[in-house]
């Protein structure tokens, strides 16, 4: 209860509401710098800088920010170099994991990741010994109550590999590079996109 004043009550609210803002701001800047460090800072050509692009609007970073970024990422301005390193093991009862991460220091972050599959009760596993088991794909939610019939006629025509039904929503799944591709299509289309 705030009393008198409400600008207690607000204050600590809007605190909370700008710490997580801010934390997902920097996870999605750091994810911009590497996907322009890995495939250079053009969006038209970058389809993993477009896509990151795309998410950092659709959350309210400013553009400024996110060309700043861009120039951190391929070298025309100073800033940290962060990598992304996968690291493979198994849970508990042998269920296989995958685990993806974007840090500035890998020996830190190996150590940390090792850290919690111990404490969980699973074992880091050998580079190539759990990854096998996985394929990187694209996927694509559309809602709407759009036809199958619409849905199969854009999604394929613009590269998706498999379309499949999940009580209204249709789930389409093709290579990561295509994902800008065909959800443009799907757009073209009239066709409304819940999530790429």
């Amino acid at each position: 209860m705030s009393g008198h004043s409400k600008w207690a009550t607000i204050k600590h609210q809007k605190g909370a509401k700008d710490k997580a803002r801010g934390k997902l701001f920097a996870k999605l800047i750091r994810q911009v710098e590497v996907a322009a460090r890995e495939g250079g800072g053009d969006i038209e050509t970058n389809a993993t800088l477009r896509t990151m692009f795309t998410k950092a609007r659709a959350a309210s970073v400013p553009t400024d920010t996110i060309e700043r970024a861009i120039k951190r990422g391929t070298g025309e301005l100073e800033g940290v170099t962060y990598e992304a390193v996968t690291y493979e093991g198994y849970a508990p009862c042998g269920v296989a994991v995958l685990v993806d991460v974007l840090t500035d220091n890998r020996n830190r972050a190996g150590a940390e990741v090792r850290n919690v599959f111990t404490k969980m009760g699973g074992s880091m596993a050998e580079p190539g010994s759990v990854s096998w088991q996985f394929s990187r794909r694209g996927v694509i939610l559309v809602g709407g109550g759009a036809s199958e019939d619409d849905v199969m006629l854009a999604a394929l025509d613009a590269g998706a590999d498999d379309i499949t039904d999940e009580d209204g929503t249709w789930t389409i799944t093709c290579e990561p590079s295509r994902v800008e591709e065909v959800r443009t299509a799907l757009e073209g289309a009239g066709l409304e996109v819940e999530s790429a």
